[in-house]
C-alpha cells in the first residue's frame, strides 16, 4: 500500500541490492503522520490502530491534559489501553498562539481525526474545509454519535446507540435490555474510522487528494445487528434475544459443577453427540433413539438438559475441560477479564505487551496491555511507547514545525501550550 508523505511521494522503490530487510520490514504505516483531536474511546482507538500499524500519532490535548486520564471506575482504563504508541502535544485552543500550532500541525498532517461534537473544529478553523485548503492531500476522520441526517443534533453514547439500535435488546433478557459488557460500537466505530483512512489515503496515491471520512457510533451499532435484521428479513421472525433464542443445538450451554463453577459447554453435530456420551460414559443417552439426531435431541431439550445437567454437576469444571480438550469438543471455562493477565495461551503467543501507565494511583507502575488481535508478517504489533505523558512531546514537535526556543518559551509562560 502506498501511504507516504507527499515529500516521499517522488523516491524511487529501492534496487534488489538495497533491498535487503533486517528481521522486521518498516510496520506497513511507518511515514505517514496523524494527528488526533480526541478523547474518550473512539478517537482514541482510530489513532491507536494507526499507530500499531507503524504512523507517527500525535493527540492533541488541553494544556490540562486529556480528562479521559483520570476517570474512575469503568472508564479508568480508557487512556492506557487506547494511547500507546502515540506522541502527546498539549495546546490552548482558545489562544491565540495555541491555536496557530494546532493549525501548523494539523496541515502538516497526512490524516487528521476528531471525535468532538458537530461544529466544534469548525469554531477553530480545524474542520477538514478549512484545513483542506492549506493541505488538499488531508485525509480527515470524523467520529461522531450519527452520521448527517435527523438525529445528527443528539448526543450520543454506546449506551445510547446500543438500547436504540437494538443490541441492548439483544443482549438481555426479555424485558431487560442490557448494555454489552464492553465499548463495543466506541471500539469499532475508531476501526472503521481508521478503515475509511486507510482506504482514502489509497485513493490518495492515485488522485493526489484527500478526503473526509465519517464514522458513526449509531450507524456501527446498526451494522452489528443487521444480521438480526436479516433473520427478520429471511424467516418472517424477529429475532429473539440471546438469552432467549431458539437454539439451533441441544447441547450448547453453561453448565453449574462441582464448587458452585461454571463451564459452557456444546455439541453441535450428532459426531460431537456421540463423542461427548462416549467421553463421560453415557452409553444410555448414545443408544437412545429418540436423541439420535441433532433435531431430535433439541425436540428433547426440555427432559435431555436438566438429565444432563444432573450428570455433569459430579465433575470439577477443570475436568470437563480436560475431557473436552482431549476429544476436540467445544468447551469455555467462564473467565472473568483480570484472569486474562494469566491466560497461557495470551502469554505463549505475545498477545499481552508492557506499558508503564501514565497517570492514577499506579502511575509509573508496569501493566500489560492487550495488542491488536493481528499478526503480520508472522509478528505481532507491539508496543513501541508507552502511552505518553501529557503534553511529553510538546517542546520536540514545536521545534520540529519551526518554533525558535524563544518562542517555544513564551509559549510555554503564557500557558498556551504545556
Amino acid at each position: 500500500m502506498h501511504h507516504s508523505t507527499p515529500a516521499a511521494d517522488a523516491a524511487t522503490p529501492p534496487s534488489a541490492s538495497q533491498s535487503a530487510t533486517p528481521a522486521r520490514a518498516a510496520l506497513p504505516l511507518a511515514g505517514l503522520r496523524v494527528v488526533e483531536f480526541s478523547h474518550m474511546v473512539m478517537g482514541p482507538t482510530c489513532g491507536m490502530v494507526l499507530a500499531d500499524l507503524g504512523a507517527e500519532v500525535i493527540k492533541v490535548e488541553p494544556v490540562e491534559g486529556d480528562r479521559t486520564r483520570h476517570l474512575l471506575g469503568a472508564g479508568a482504563g480508557f487512556f492506557a489501553m487506547f494511547n500507546r504508541n502515540k506522541k502527546s502535544i498539549a495546546l490552548d485552543l482558545r489562544s491565540p498562539g495555541g491555536l496557530e500550532v494546532a493549525i501548523r500541525l494539523a496541515s502538516s498532517a497526512d490524516v487528521v481525526a476528531q471525535n468532538f461534537k458537530p461544529g466544534v473544529m469548525a469554531r477553530y478553523g480545524l474542520d477538514y474545509a478549512a484545513l483542506s485548503r492549506l493541505n488538499e492531500r488531508l485525509v480527515y476522520v470524523n467520529h461522531a454519535g450519527f452520521l448527517p441526517g435527523p438525529y445528527e443534533h443528539r448526543t450520543a453514547l454506546d449506551e445510547v446507540v446500543q438500547m436504540m439500535g437494538g443490541l441492548a435488546y439483544m443482549t438481555g433478557r426479555p424485558g431487560d435490555p442490557l448494555r454489552a459488557g464492553s465499548s463495543v460500537n466506541d471500539i469499532m466505530g475508531g476501526m472503521f474510522g481508521a478503515i475509511g483512512a486507510m482506504a482514502a489515503l489509497m485513493q490518495r496515491a492515485a488522485t493526489g487528494r484527500g478526503q473526509e471520512v465519517d464514522a458513526a457510533l449509531f450507524e456501527n451499532n446498526v451494522f452489528l445487528v443487521g444480521q438480526h435484521m436479516m433473520q427478520y428479513a429471511v424467516t418472517g421472525q424477529p429475532a429473539a434475544p440471546m438469552p432467549e433464542r431458539i437454539s439451533s443445538w441441544a447441547v450448547y450451554d453453561v453448565f453449574s459443577v462441582q464448587g458452585g463453577e461454571q463451564i459452557f459447554l456444546a455439541a453441535v453435530s450428532d459426531a460431537q453427540w456421540r463423542t461427548f456420551c462416549d467421553a463421560l460414559g453415557y452409553a444410555d443417552l448414545r443408544a437412545d433413539p429418540q436423541l439420535a439426531t441433532n433435531n431430535d435431541r433439541v425436540r428433547a431439550r426440555a427432559t435431555l438438559l436438566p438429565e444432563l445437567r444432573r450428570r455433569l454437576a459430579a465433575h470439577t469444571a477443570a475436568e470437563l475441560a480436560a475431557i473436552f480438550e482431549r476429544h476436540g469438543l467445544p468447551f469455555a471455562p467462564i473467565a472473568r477479564p483480570e484472569q486474562l493477565f494469566d491466560d497461557p495461551h495470551l502469554n505463549a503467543t505475545g498477545g499481552l505487551a508492557e506499558v508503564t501507565l501514565p497517570d492514577g494511583e499506579r502511575a509509573g507502575h508496569t501493566a500489560r496491555v492487550a495488542l491488536m488481535p493481528l499478526r503480520m508478517d508472522g509478528q505481532r504489533l507491539g508496543v513501541r511507547s508507552s502511552p505518553p505523558q501529557r503534553g511529553e512531546h510538546t517542546a520536540a514537535l514545536l521545534q520540529e514545525l519551526g518554533y525558535a526556543p524563544e518562542a517555544i518559551a513564551a509559549l510555554q509562560a503564557a500557558g498556551e501550550v504545556a
